[in-house]
């Protein structure tokens, strides 16, 4: 696109608006496979009103609108295929409310999960949902993330109460409210979580926090197999032992883990929980726990109530999606993931390490197993089209797999680009419902066009 098509844009954004193109190149890439995609320029809005006034200039000039945030999407939900203008919403970070007797916070989209847990340090309450990047919370809600602390605390879904949001034609509209609950109209607000920005622009959001616990407490324990592991979960699922992280890394994930950052697990099939609570219940939850486990074969048992090796227990799970990639460091990691009911999570993943094991692929396992999710983290030359062709093929029978168990394509990564082509048969005549809904909100087409469906 002729540069000059942006210059009224110029003329009240000034140095807020770039088309250099080291900027261009920054915004047209992310963590994904996907290649990449520049837009021709980019906008760094600081408030709502000159969102939409943006919004109302890509429509008078027919001009793509891709919203940003931390460059965190794995499925290129924020990449430009069409060109067009980015949104960066970084410089909206404002946190601007905290109310600890109604345990909420009122944010801007660019706040990340890093700052508002920093902000909320000294306070009774923190923030739960933690997809492990630091990711802006605008783009957590934009594509429904959610994390390791998800089997207790809920989804991006679950933390959201409310939204102010500029719609494709530049109208502002709030929904929801800061109640804890509502009968009244059109449940508004969840129709823009998970959205991918394709509906209208999150300018601020109200977000649930919750208490701080008194007491946490972690175990982790090594199974022979990775089929006993997953059923242990589910029975402390089925049991509601109140879990506050399930976390599994396979035998795969936890030697990549010991070689990244120089531990010491047994390399085996490795269940990661913790609890929240008082200092007794989480105890007796834990001991609760490790019984039910060693039924499954489970051994080797760390258990911790020592914030210090609490958090060098955990760091196995933080590490592990670069300690996979460290496994093949000239590889691009292909992070996929999908999520099933509890009840078909054991045969699901028994069956993708088969497949895994058929295709000589590596494709480390790791799952936030308490709500059924879990990912595959292949790792890949992307320029051997052979390979590409071979991880192609694993992703469709991982997803058709996961569809065959009554699960979703994808758990918390979003549609971007990647999933697209699994919407028809994920939702059948609901696609029909969601491309109205796309019309009605975004009559000129052009908020993050090419993303969620197929043309």
């Amino acid at each position: 696109m002729d540069a000059s098509r942006f210059e009224e844009l110029s003329g009240w954004l000034g140095e807020r608006l770039a088309i250099d193109a080291e900027c261009l190149a920054e915004h047209g890439r992310d963590p994904s496979h996907h290649p990449a995609a520049p837009p021709d320029a980019v906008a760094y809005p600081e408030t709502t009103e000159e969102v939409a006034r943006i919004v109302r200039w890509c429509v008078e000039a027919d001009t793509a609108l891709v919203p940003c945030g931390a460059g965190t999407s794995v499925e290129g939900g924020t990449l430009a295929p069409t060109g067009g203008l980015a949104v960066d919403l970084s410089r909206m970070n404002r946190i601007k409310a905290v109310h600890l007797d109604d345990q909420d916070a009122v944010v801007e989209p660019g706040v990340t999960r890093v700052q508002l847990g920093e902000h909320l340090a000294a306070e009774p309450l923190f923030f739960s949902v933690d997809p492990g990047a630091d990711a802006s919370i605008g783009g957590m809600a934009s594509t429904g993330a959610s994390g390791t602390n998800t089997v207790r605390y809920g989804t991006i879904r679950d933390n959201v109460l409310a939204l102010e949001v500029v719609l494709g034609d530049g109208r502002v509209i709030r929904t929801g409210s800061r109640a804890r609950k509502s009968s009244s109209g059109y449940d508004l607000t969840h129709l823009f979580l998970g959205a991918e920005g394709t509906l209208g622009v999150i300018t601020e959001l109200t977000v649930r926090l919750h208490p701080r616990p008194p007491a946490v407490s972690v175990v982790v324990g090594t199974f022979e197999a990775i089929g006993p592991a997953v059923r242990t979960v589910m029975e402390v699922v089925q049991r509601a032992i109140p879990v506050a992280r399930a976390e599994l890394l396979d035998g795969v994930a936890i030697d990549a883990v010991n070689r990244y950052s120089g531990m010491d697990h047994a390399v085996a099939p490795t269940l990661f929980f913790e609890f929240h609570g008082s200092p007794a219940a989480v105890e007796e939850q834990a001991s609760e726990v490790e019984s039910i486990a060693r039924g499954h074969g489970g051994a080797r048992f760390r258990h911790s109530l020592d914030p210090a090796e609490s958090e060098r227990l955990w760091q196995a799970r933080k590490d592990a999606y670069y300690a996979a990639r460290a496994l093949r460091p000239e590889a691009h990691a292909v992070s996929t993931d999908v999520c099933v009911p509890i009840s078909r999570l054991a045969e699901c993943i028994e069956e993708t390490v088969a497949d895994i094991e058929r295709t000589a692929i590596r494709a480390p396992i790791v799952g936030h197993v308490g709500d059924g999710n879990f990912h595959c983290i292949v790792l890949a030359n992307i320029d051997d089209s052979q390979e590409i062709a071979a991880v192609d093929a694993f992703h469709h029978r991982l997803i058709e797999r996961a569809l065959a168990c009554g699960g979703t394509s994808s758990g918390e990564h979003g549609v971007g680009l990647g999933k697209r082509e699994f919407m028809l048969k994920e939702h059948g005549e609901g696609v029909a419902v969601m491309r109205e809904l796309k019309r009605a909100l975004d009559p000129h087409g052009i908020l993050n066009p090419g993303k969620l469906f197929l043309d």
